[in-house]
C-alpha cells in the first residue's frame, strides 16, 4: 500500500509540475492571457506541496 501511494503522489507531482510549467510557457512564449500565467503558477506551487506528501524519501524516489 505505501509504494503505491508513493507512485500515485510522484505521478500526481509529476503531472502537476508539466502541466504548470506548460501553461506559464505558453503565457509567455505564445502570448495567451495573463490567467494562463497565474493558473500555471498556482499549480507549480500545487506541485510543492503534493512532494510534502511524499511518505517515502523523496529525493531517492524522483531520482529513480
Amino acid at each position: 500500500m505505501i509504494t503505491t501511494k508513493s507512485i500515485l503522489i510522484f505521478v500526481l507531482a509529476g503531472l502537476f509540475e508539466i502541466a504548470g510549467g506548460y501553461l506559464v510557457w505558453l503565457w509567455l512564449k505564445e502570448s495567451k492571457p495573463a490567467w494562463y500565467g497565474l493558473l500555471g503558477g498556482l499549480i507549480l506551487a500545487l506541485y510543492g506541496v503534493v512532494a510534502t506528501w511524499q511518505n517515502a524519501s523523496f529525493t531517492k524516489v524522483y531520482v529513480v
